[in-house]
């Protein structure tokens, strides 16, 4: 999947070649290329990098000169990099690294922008719990999921299920299809194998008690205010794995987290975040053509 986005990058970018650079920049023309910080950020998706660069060489367009394209130097993902901090330095031909510019930029800084999300994130969340966990979700760019994910890890967040396939999560339309939430659980509790976590949407207090009864180990809190949050902690006394979710974001994670949440589901991590501002700068090698 990663190798088909990157394939999918240059075909978009480069096309059938780089007009600009192969007009104006001689061929042998050595450089290196810094890529730095422009704002605060966590670091994340350079170990990518080789993977970028031989997609770039499977074009096999001579003129491209991919092959001469090499990581020296690199900041280790899940690093925090200040402005004008290195995230890393490559080598190679000045026309390659122009053609890679675009999509390496596109690639790190939408990841880099998600893993700074995230530690902001987790940050309002540890001042006040040193157990919540910051967890991510579905609601990812198509194609992206597994780099967006590892991302929200480098900024210090979890995993949610990858998709349909690895967890149950009952939510209101299971539970009309299945005729309520204990026969919902029952059901998934006898058709799942051992191991499976089966977590259950609530809408509010009186199906957290049925999903209880029912034998449910993991609830999901949907759209609860941190106030509602309390009541159903005391009310699970431990009984389950209390997840809050629905629009939660830097500006209230921290009353959640202080409700007593075992989890907090931020779809913000992903489906919003703001790409970090990077750039590169090319420094050309005296003495080449």
């Amino acid at each position: 999947m990663v190798l088909a986005l990157l394939r999918l990058a240059f075909e978009e970018d480069l096309g059938s070649g780089d007009i600009s650079s192969e007009a104006t920049v001689p061929l042998a023309c050595a450089a290196t290329a810094m890529v730095v910080a422009r704002q605060p950020l966590v670091a994340a998706g350079v170990p990518l990098l080789d993977s970028v660069f031989s997609v770039m060489a499977e074009r096999g367009r001579a003129e491209e000169e991919a092959s001469t394209l090499s990581l020296l130097e690199q900041a280790a993902d899940g690093a925090r990099l200040q402005p004008g901090e290195l995230l890393c330095r490559i080598d190679g031909s000045a026309r390659a690294l122009l053609a890679v510019e675009r999509p390496l930029l596109n690639l790190l800084g939408h990841l880099c922008g998600v893993a700074s999300a995230t530690s902001a994130v987790v940050a309002r969340v540890e001042a006040v719990s040193s157990s919540c966990r910051v967890l991510d979700t579905r609601k990812t760019a198509t194609g992206q999921r597994a780099l967006e994910k590892y991302a929200v890890r480098c900024g210090g967040g979890h995993n949610h299920r990858m998709g349909l396939y690895d967890a149950v999560l009952i939510k209101d339309n299971h539970v009309v299809a299945a005729g309520g939430v204990g026969a919902a659980v029952k059901a998934a509790t006898e058709r799942v194998p051992a191991g499976v976590v089966i977590e259950v949407e609530c809408d509010d207090l009186g199906q957290v008690e049925e999903a209880l009864l029912a034998g449910a180990s993991h609830l999901l809190l949907d759209n609860f205010s941190p106030a509602q949050v309390k009541m159903a902690v005391k009310l699970v006394a431990g009984r389950a794995r209390l997840e809050a979710s629905g629009g939660l974001g830097l500006d209230d994670v921290a009353d959640y987290a202080a409700a007593g949440a075992d989890d907090l589901s931020v779809g913000a991590l992903t489906h919003s975040v703001k790409q970090a501002d990077l750039s590169m700068e090319l420094e050309i090698k005296t003495g080449d053509a």
